[in-house]
């Protein structure tokens, strides 16, 4: 992402528990939502993750590139913390596309996840209470 590219847009700010490792990206998503696949939950040790889309050269790295762990293919993979672990991004959608783990920012966005998604694998002692459509897949 280069300054040119983001000249227009707003810059969210995130990094992870220990601050190790900090990103930017353009707050200029295209859909958010709450996965509740059971890889999503063992990836964040919560009910779900919230996520939010972009293209994936909206959002870069700032400091501690060399501190990421790569869990995955070459293509499309988590990105986690290698010190303290937390999950910042994976990448999605033939590697092309970015879901930025919402808990890891700093700034609010401006979307607001639409939907629930994978609830049919969703964790037995968890609720969902509000209204937003569910996905069973």
């Amino acid at each position: 992402m280069t300054g040119s590219e983001i000249s227009n847009a707003r810059i969210l700010i995130g990094e992870c528990y220990c601050r190790a490792v900090r990103f930017e990206v353009a707050d200029e998503f295209s859909y958010a939502m709450n996965c509740h696949c059971s890889n999503c939950r063992r990836t964040t040790g919560s009910a779900f993750k919230p996520f939010a889309g972009i293209v994936r050269h909206k959002l870069r790295i700032v400091r501690g590139g060399d501190q990421r762990t790569v869990f995955g293919d070459d293509i499309t993979h988590d990105v986690h913390c290698a010190r303290c672990g937390s999950l910042l991004y994976s990448h999605v959608r033939e590697g092309k596309w970015a879901h930025v783990a919402m808990g890891a920012l700093i700034d609010a966005p401006s979307i607001r996840p639409s939907a629930h998604i994978f609830v049919g694998s969703k964790a037995p002692w968890h609720e969902i209470t509000d209204d937003l459509p569910q996905y069973r897949g």
